[in-house]
């Protein structure tokens, strides 16, 4: 499954091997370099809304190719004397860009629910805001503001308490098992 994020960089020119190995300038690898951060920074929601246009090609090229070989079948069946020298394109092939096109969908959809619900529990357990600007510990300027050492003391003991819980199910597992 393609998760979009590792591809390679297509217009960029590798090195050649052999006696003069040829760089790339650095023309050469900006829009390359820019083009790969402005896809890095595109929300999981963007990037599924630029996967449409190509699902919809794949989807179009996926029917028109089982027509296709619909007709072909057809006209072999109904007349089986004559030839048919037209070659059709290979369905299992646009079947499998289309299907790769809906995971990378999947995924990014999954991740979108993922961040919302972090969101939710955050804003449901935490719904203090942090305010970044004040380094200092001293109180927060309003009852719905934490200052960042404040906050971070929150996750600090978050973090332990975690640890806590995941130590009491780790030892109850391997009373479980001795028993």
């Amino acid at each position: 499954m393609n998760t979009g994020g590792g591809q390679p960089n297509v217009g960029m020119q590798m090195p050649v091997a052999g006696p003069i190995m040829q760089q790339p300038s650095p023309q050469q690898m900006q829009p390359a370099m820019s083009q790969q951060t402005q896809q890095d920074k595109m929300d999981n929601i963007s990037k599924v809304k630029t996967l449409m246009g190509s699902l919809r090609e794949s989807l179009t090229m996926s029917l028109k190719t089982g027509a296709q070989i619909l007709h072909q079948n057809h006209c072999i069946d109904s007349n089986p004397q004559k030839s048919l020298d037209n070659p059709v394109p290979r369905f299992d092939k646009n079947l499998e860009e289309f299907f790769s096109i809906c995971d990378q969908m999947e995924l990014h959809l999954r991740t979108a629910m993922t961040c919302i619900q972090q969101a939710q529990s955050a804003a449901h357990y935490l719904p203090l805001t942090v305010n970044t600007s004040r380094l200092d510990s001293g109180p927060p300027t309003q009852d719905t503001q934490l200052t960042y050492p404040q906050y971070l003391n929150t996750v600090r003991l978050q973090i332990s308490y975690a640890k806590d819980i995941h130590d009491t199910l780790v030892a109850a597992a391997q009373n479980i098992s001795t028993e």
